[in-house]
Parts: C-alpha cells; sequence; structure tokens
C-alpha cells in the first residue's frame, strides 16, 4: 500500500509541476504569440485558466495558505512513510533547485508581479470571445 501512495504522490508532483509550468510558459507564450500576432493565444479557454491559475496562486500566497496540491502530495508521501516538506510547493523546490531562501511574503510580492504581467498580457493581447450572431433573416 505505501508504494501505491508513493505513486500517487509523485502523480500529484507532476500535475503540480506541469500547473507551474503552464502559468510560468503560458504567459511567455502569450507575449510571443502576442507580438507575432499568433492567433491561437487569443483562445479563450486558455485565457481563463491561464488567469485563473495565476489568481489562485496569488489567493493562496496573500492569505498563508499552502497549495492544496501541495498539501495532497505531502498527506500522500505521509502514508507511503516517506519526509515531507513544509514550505510551498514552489519554496521548496526553488530551494532544491536554486538554494533560494526567502520568507514566505517574498513569494506573496513575486506571486503578485508576476500575476500583474498576466492581467497586463490579458489586456495587451485581449482573448477573443466569439460574438452571438443574430440568425434571424428579418423579414
Amino acid at each position: 500500500m505505501q508504494q501505491f501512495y508513493q505513486l500517487l504522490a509523485d502523480a500529484v508532483l507532476v500535475l503540480h509541476a506541469l500547473i507551474v509550468a503552464f502559468i510560468v510558459i503560458g504567459l511567455l507564450l502569450i507575449i510571443i504569440g502576442g507580438v507575432r500576432k499568433w492567433t491561437w493565444i487569443v483562445n479563450p479557454w486558455f485565457r481563463v485558466a491561464h488567469l485563473v491559475g495565476i489568481g489562485i496562486v496569488i489567493l493562496q500566497a496573500w492569505f498563508g495558505a499552502l497549495c492544496p496540491l501541495t498539501t495532497l502530495e505531502m498527506w500522500l508521501r505521509q502514508q507511503a512513510g516517506s519526509l515531507i516538506y513544509k514550505e510551498s510547493f514552489i519554496q521548496y523546490w526553488l530551494q532544491k533547485i536554486l538554494f533560494y531562501q526567502a520568507p514566505l511574503w517574498v513569494f506573496a510580492v513575486a506571486y503578485t508581479a508576476f500575476g500583474l504581467l498576466v492581467l497586463m498580457a490579458w489586456l495587451t493581447f485581449p482573448p477573443m470571445f466569439k460574438s452571438v450572431k443574430n440568425t434571424s433573416s428579418g423579414s
């Protein structure tokens, strides 16, 4: 059973990393695509998902809440008998990868600044919501 929990924890970790990549790489693609006039970057589903994603991250950071995916991953790791970390997902992995340590408020400010960039990209390269056309002939 411990291996099952470990596998689920790893799956949650991968999902979490994919969401982070979607938010970070998504902004880069929106900006590059806006400049290069790529039509797919105005897709409303992509843009709303991107905006909601960073919005959730910002709210969690300002309220001092861990991401539910981090909480779930840690619970699964605990059930598997593995070591767990107490920081946020990003904070933990930045420490591991970049040896960067900072108080939680620094991450909240960084997430907010990133969110403002997302908002600026939204306003500069707005998504295209299809308008509903009137199909009646008017005769």
